[in-house]
């Protein structure tokens, strides 16, 4: 059974996000934490000028767990799946703290949230949260473009630089979605013209192997920058979920961390699967 982490705020966008999971997930086992998370409010603070007299604040935590239990009746009721079953938590916390924690405490196999394009250079593709829990959770993390309606991933480009000591770990989500779907999986290498060094063509080699099962097939783009070979191919192919594996001082950091991104006007209209390289 897979464990699926919902993070929400009630939003059209986390409530878009959640429904695209249920759909994905449909013929899976999966238990799906519905997580909202809040912070305390202050109401009263009555300072006195005295000696030790340091006023009294009073904090009134408002938890959603009926929140909570009135979205987990509404899926239920949409989506009616007896391999599914909803767990709901209201933690005070941030978002980020909970969600580490979650991901340890309750071995958490996927994270899907939805995410919003925002002003600054680091959330030109991802919201902020999205972006914090990329960088500091070590799980899998689906985010959905904001008003994005399913569609089956029926074709998935995978971007490599094949900088990656493939594991069976890091393919699993993607294996369960190919298995649901009978999807295509298109394995893209961007190069500057270099032949792979022996190590990257090991790596590629292992790749192949582990997706040997599988509808797959492999493209290189010779002379042509990350973002810009993207936007190409999904110009060519009707990709529907991009998927790419987060290894630090890869060309993945350079994409979604440098302010060239930026410049470069990459676009993310399709969902978008990041798999951390250490799990």
């Amino acid at each position: 059974m897979k464990k699926i982490l919902l993070p929400t705020d009630f939003s059209e966008n986390s409530l878009n996000a959640i429904y695209y999971a249920l759909k994905l997930l449909k013929g899976e086992n999966c238990t799906f934490y519905l997580l909202n998370t809040y912070t305390p409010t202050i109401y009263n603070y009555d300072f006195q000028l005295k000696p030790g007299g340091l006023g009294n604040v009073v904090e009134v935590p408002i938890n959603t767990i009926g929140e909570l239990e009135d979205l987990k009746k509404d899926l239920k009721s949409k989506f009616v799946n007896a391999k599914h079953k909803f767990i709901n938590i209201s933690a005070f916390n941030s978002l980020t703290d909970e969600i580490k924690n979650l991901v340890i405490q309750e071995k958490i196999d996927l994270i899907v949230l939805g995410t919003k394009g925002a002003s600054g250079i680091k959330e030109v593709v991802f919201g902020s949260n999205t972006i914090h829990i990329i960088q500091k959770v070590k799980c899998p993390v689906l985010s959905i473009p904001d008003g994005y309606i399913f569609e089956k991933p029926t074709e998935i480009l995978f971007p490599t630089d094949y900088g990656i000591d493939f594991t069976e770990n890091h393919l699993d989500i993607l294996k369960t979605i190919v298995n649901n779907f009978k999807s295509k999986i298109h394995v893209l290498n961007v190069s500057l013209g270099q032949d792979l060094t022996e190590a990257e063509s090991a790596n590629k080699e292992r790749l192949e192997k582990l997706l040997a099962e599988f509808n797959d097939t492999y493209h290189r783009v010779i002379d042509d920058g990350v973002p810009q070979a993207i936007n190409k191919f999904q110009m060519l192919k009707p990709i529907k979920l991009l998927m790419m594996i987060n290894n630090k001082h890869s060309f993945f950091e350079n994409l979604f961390f440098k302010p060239v991104i930026n410049k470069i006007g990459f676009n993310l209209t399709v969902p978008f699967l990041v798999i951390p390289s250490k799990m």
